[in-house]
């Protein structure tokens, strides 16, 4: 088991990526993580991980696509 789960959402439409990441969710064992590659910052999915009790650091990247890492809380 992968401690790390990529999503390479780059160049989807929503609400595909918002879609994929909860599926992922579901599927997260503990201490695992969602990896995130994302060409927009997905405001709305901040929402919906706090209100799930997950954290999330996002890092801008040079070429003006984001990194978002996904975590549980605790």
């Amino acid at each position: 088991m992968a401690d790390e789960i990529l999503i390479d959402a780059r160049g989807l439409e929503p609400p595909e990526p918002l879609e994929k990441v909860m599926q992922t969710l579901d599927l997260m064992r503990p201490g695992q993580s969602i990896r995130l590659l994302l060409h927009r910052e997905p405001f709305p999915l901040y929402a919906i991980l706090d209100e799930r009790g997950y954290r999330r650091d996002t890092t801008a990247q040079p070429d003006g696509s984001y990194v978002i890492l996904i975590r549980q809380k605790g």
